[in-house]
């Protein structure tokens, strides 16, 4: 899944050059290293990417090993469960008894061969189970993530899927260290996988406007897809695959991870977390002149000097520049809905 449009990065993070395919650690960005990740299991050839049209032609330049009809630009936005329902009727067309992994495209994971692992068991267990879910051993009390409760006294660190109690969605702080004191409480990072034919029939069953609108498409390669995907997908409800269908489904299992070195890279408070840093805590995409500063994230292209400021995030590009405290790092993208409201098409 390719279609967001990072708002939480801006000005680096624009409709046509989007988070997932910039760089923010190393020289591949990120769809690429998350195509990097999952190669060794999934060839080229069987990886598919829903994004929208603002990206499609960029993803295809970074991705020049997956085919290029395999690139799909959805016409609207319409959240993840049209997107998993749309993947799910080309691959059940291609092959009825495909079986289907979701990742989203924007991810940083560290330790990849620890992760593969868990991969090739969820697959297999998508063989025989409705939907299987990784969870994401907490680090701490988060309230931006839902959980999934698994039974009591499961330890982190399984490659057999067991049965998932609940899904709870984002919850108060007080709520949050509740679950991670509690121990089988883990983050929905929202990988899923299951059979092709089995997201579709979840679909008919709670989502059925949807399911009949992309029940209606044409063959991905016939010459009538494109016009007819146009149509009908922006009539299709704007709705979460958790909310949708995979809360209501009846058997749901789950691996619950242990550390894999995820990151969902969310703000820019999580680039600063990620990146190396000097004797006070700065750290810099380009150069940086600090006196008397200390916790500071900057992306420029032109040396910078700091004097005596703390904890700022600081951005830079031709012609936008971010300065914002690091502890609100997840309100810029207020600042990109008030320029969407002011139609400042130009920063946007």
């Amino acid at each position: 899944m390719a279609g967001g449009r990072g708002t939480r990065f801006w000005p680096r993070s624009r409709k046509r050059n989007a988070k997932q395919v910039l760089r923010f650690f190393g020289e591949r960005s990120l769809i690429q290293q998350t195509v990097d990740r999952i190669s060794p299991i999934i060839p080229p050839e069987n990886i598919w990417v829903i994004t929208n049209d603002y990206l499609q032609q960029e993803i295809r330049k970074q991705l020049p090993e997956v085919p290029k009809r395999q690139i799909i630009a959805e016409p609207a936005q319409r959240n993840t469960a049209p997107c998993i329902g749309l993947a799910a009727h080309i691959l059940n067309d291609l092959d009825p008894e495909a079986v289907m992994g979701v990742f989203p495209a924007d991810h940083l994971i560290l330790k990849e061969g620890r992760f593969r692992n868990f991969i090739r068991s969820a697959f297999k267990a998508a063989e025989t189970n409705d939907v299987v879910v990784l969870g994401i051993q907490p680090r701490w009390a988060e309230t931006g993530y839902g959980y999934i409760e698994f039974p009591k006294n499961t330890l982190p660190g399984g490659n057999t899927a067991i049965p998932v109690k609940s899904f709870r969605e984002k919850p108060d702080p007080r709520t949050a260290k509740q679950f991670v004191e509690r121990g089988h409480f883990f983050w929905n990072a929202g990988m899923f996988f299951w059979k092709a034919s089995t997201v579709l029939d979840l679909m008919r069953q709670h989502q059925p406007k949807t399911a009949t609108l992309l029940a209606g498409l044409p063959s991905v390669d016939s010459k009538g897809f494109a016009k007819k995907l146009s149509e009908v997908y922006p009539l299709c409800e704007n709705i979460s695959v958790d909310y949708a269908i995979i809360e209501k489904a009846k058997q749901v299992s789950g691996l619950a991870l242990d550390d894999i070195g995820w990151n969902d890279v969310g703000s820019w408070e999580a680039v600063y977390d990620l990146a190396d840093k000097d004797g006070d805590g700065n750290a810099s995409r380009g150069e940086i002149i600090a006196e008397n500063s200390r916790g500071n994230y900057v992306d420029a292209q032109k040396p910078v000097a700091l004097v005596g400021v703390e904890n700022l995030v600081i951005v830079d590009t031709a012609d936008a520049l971010l300065v914002a405290s690091r502890g609100a790092a997840q309100d810029v993208s207020k600042i990109v809905k008030r320029l969407d409201s002011a139609r400042r098409e130009e920063l946007l």
